[in-house]
């Protein structure tokens, strides 16, 4: 996931936290955008986790 999408989901959130909130259309990007980043760092934990070697 590239740096522009990490500062679209802040910018999204704050945005939400305002008094006028997020529109319909926003909110859609928002959970797109959240389920995009929680699958990236999954990923990258399995991969992390698959290159451990334990050795005795």
């Amino acid at each position: 996931m590239d740096q522009a999408k990490i500062d679209r989901i802040g910018e999204l959130y704050r945005k939400s936290k305002t008094p006028k909130g997020l529109t319909d259309e926003e909110k859609e990007e928002q959970a797109a955008l959240r389920r995009e980043y929680i699958e990236a760092v999954k990923s990258n934990f399995r991969k992390t986790l698959d290159s451990i070697e334990i050795t005795d």
